[in-house]
């Protein structure tokens, strides 16, 4: 048997047995449609009183601020008497003092019976050393480069240069960041293809000799040294060339007597 059809709404269901009077069933109340009525009506509501509160707004005049509340300071207001001022600091614990002026003066001196060219430059000449000079302009100028002093002697065939690259004060990550980047391609077959020779007194330096001279026809074998290291915020590079091979000990006294004077 097929169940029975649902009744359509409003329409008499069967009359009961015993004779009462029919049930008619109730059709559903449609609450959805009311919801969004009343919904429509709270965000019209809403925007309304919003605009009404901007005109307000708007045609207020303008409240002045509460002035800024200044903390006391730290420092006394006025000098402290005679006497009981602090010593000033002297020229081995101010660095200022050595960096703030010519730093050229922080260059090795030159050994003695030679010549010496010095030059004090900018960051675009100092990136122009390098092949990808326009990369290493941007990242030096974000590591807020300085300025770069650098002292040239030769003597026979032997050329010495030696840089001090500073950055502004208190960059002292900047100096060995930029010494670690230089260190990084050293140990490769196209450099020292060496790990170097830790510099003593200096926290990551290290100095390199050349495993193999560059060579090329008609001209003299090219033997190379290098020394790198930093002292707060001065990087320190030194090369050495010559027709010779060049001894460790001698780019070490050069790079230790360099990293004594910073």
């Amino acid at each position: 048997m097929e169940p029975a059809a649902p009744a359509e709404p409003g329409t008499p269901a069967e009359p009961p047995a015993d004779g009462a009077a029919p049930v008619v069933a109730r059709p559903r109340r449609r609450w959805g449609r009311t919801v969004l009525l009343i919904a429509a009506a709270a965000v019209i509501g809403v925007s309304a009183g919003t605009a009404v509160g901007y005109k307000i707004q708007a045609d207020r005049p303008p409240t002045p601020l509460p002035p800024l509340n200044q903390p006391g300071l730290a420092y006394p207001a006025k000098p402290l008497p005679k006497g009981q001022e602090p010593p000033p600091l002297t020229a081995a614990e101010d660095r200022r003092v050595k960096t703030d002026g010519d730093l050229r003066k922080l260059l090795v001196p030159t050994p003695k019976g030679l010549d010496a060219k010095e030059n004090l430059a900018g960051l675009p000449a100092y990136a122009l050393r390098f092949k990808s000079a326009a990369r290493m302009f941007e990242n030096l100028a974000e590591e807020e480069f300085r300025r770069v002093a650098t002292k040239t002697w030769k003597e026979g065939h032997r050329s010495t240069y030696v840089r001090l690259v500073q950055f502004q004060p208190g960059y002292t990550d900047a100096a060995a960041g930029h010494a670690a980047d230089q260190r990084s391609y050293m140990p490769l077959k196209d450099h020292a293809g060496n790990e170097g020779v830790r510099l003593k007194g200096s926290a990551e330096g290290r100095y390199y000799v050349y495993g193999e001279p560059q060579r090329k026809p008609g001209y003299l074998p090219l033997y190379q040294a290098r020394a790198i290291f930093h002292r707060g915020d001065i990087m320190a590079d030194i090369w050495i060339y010559d027709s010779k091979p060049i001894s460790a000990n001698h780019v070490r006294t050069l790079a230790e007597r360099q990293l004594e004077r910073l």
